[in-house]
């Protein structure tokens, strides 16, 4: 991995393959790792840019609140510095779907589409806000044991835990190696994000609408609303995975990513 240094944080990026660039953001609370299959496949025919965002993975960590906003700002300057200056493809998932509408929102020249996995628009309601307070609050004092412990039955469909227990295993430890700093200003960031609905028909770029058909969290319904409102979007949704489609069903997610792109103009 190549370590650049961006608005004051020294970012961990993969940077592989050659062509137009095509950027993935991972989700919360993991790192660039959950894209390795679609990174490596997609590498033949893409320069494919995986970053480990601001306080995760191996990248340096920020504490106190870390707002989408300022997690779309990184990866503008990531960009810069590694001299792409043309259009990307932008993919997100489930955070960096968050992050990908406030990419959109400052930087709609450098997206030329968008491939949007398990993610939401909408703002928090009252009982998801309290569920991140309370995060924040375990997190700081408990460490990420207990964290990872509680949010991986939400992230994996029930039968991807028990028909493949070392996947389990992998979101586990990617989860525990972050640091709780890291992870409290996410959440924070998080829980103070805009509902980003009414953005949705000013995206004039074509988008890939990824859902898993079990997903809890950013249910099916949802992410149909979420297609139905952009001028020019997809839906697919993945059999057999939950929240985290690109782990749960690596070789169906890549099939999809990989003919929307030849899609692309």
């Amino acid at each position: 991995m190549k370590r650049v240094l961006v608005h004051g944080a020294s970012l961990a990026t993969v940077d592989q393959g050659r062509g137009r660039p095509v950027l993935l953001v991972h989700a919360f609370p993991l790192d660039h790792s959950m894209w390795d299959a679609q990174a490596a496949a997609l590498a033949s025919r893409w320069r494919v840019i995986a970053p480990d965002l601001r306080g995760f993975g191996q990248s340096q960590v920020s504490e106190g609140t870390v707002t989408m906003e300022q997690f779309a700002d990184d990866l503008a300057g990531l960009l810069d510095e590694l001299g792409i200056d043309e259009p990307v493809v932008y993919g997100g998932l489930s955070m960096g779907g968050y992050i990908g509408w406030q990419f959109y929102r400052k930087y709609a020249s450098r997206v030329r589409a968008m491939i949007l996995c398990d993610t939401r628009a909408v703002a928090d309601t009252p009982e998801i806000l309290a569920g991140r307070k309370d995060m924040i609050e375990r997190v700081l004092r408990e460490g990420l044991e207990p964290i990872a412990q509680t949010v991986i039955p939400k992230l994996l469909a029930a039968s991807t835990i028990a028909s493949h227990p070392e996947l389990a295993a992998r979101v586990h430890r990617m989860i525990a190696s972050n640091d709780p700093q890291g992870i409290a200003a996410a959440l924070r960031g998080m829980r103070d994000r805009p509902d980003a609905t009414a953005l949705l028909p000013e995206i004039r770029c074509p988008c890939l609408v990824l859902v898993g058909k079990f997903d809890a969290i950013s249910t099916l319904e949802e992410m149909r609303s979420i297609a139905a409102k952009i001028p020019d979007a997809k839906l697919v949704t993945i059999a057999g995975a939950g929240h985290l489609t690109p782990l749960e069903q690596p070789a169906h997610t890549t099939t999809a990513m990989e003919e929307f792109l030849a899609g692309l103009a």
